[in-house]
């Protein structure tokens, strides 16, 4: 059982380093320290987005799924509702280059923001 809670928690963890990854960028906008954690995160989700492969995240997800002897029988609130967040059943290669291209355009605007307001541009 607590195997099945690791996996759980891991679970939120990975989407909210997606989540970070996607819209990270808008907290740069008020802590602009914050880019040294985001810019990383961006890459490495582009990455492996770009590169079609799969997060250690999940492998890890898996090995805690499987020592848990989780079956996918009864699903909890996460395998439920985030799960399919993360690997939809439609997920494919042209998918994830859309995701990725998605998440690389998303933060360069973002920041574009940044580096106006760093220029002086961004003051009214």
């Amino acid at each position: 059982m607590a195997y099945g809670i690791m996996a759980d928690l891991l679970v939120l963890v990975h989407f909210g380093f997606v989540l970070f990854a996607v819209s990270g960028g808008l907290l740069v906008l008020r802590w602009g320290w914050v880019m040294w954690l985001h810019l990383p995160a961006v890459l490495w989700t582009a990455g492996i987005e770009f590169g079609g492969w799969i997060c250690p995240l999940t492998y890890l997800e898996y090995a805690l799924r499987d020592m848990a002897g989780e079956r996918l029988v009864h699903v909890s609130f996460v395998e439920r509702y985030i799960l399919p967040l993360l690997y939809p059943e439609t997920l494919t290669r042209d998918t994830q280059v859309v995701l990725g291209t998605a998440v690389l355009a998303v933060n360069l605007v973002v920041y574009g923001l940044v580096v106006r307001r760093l220029m002086g541009g961004g003051h009214e």
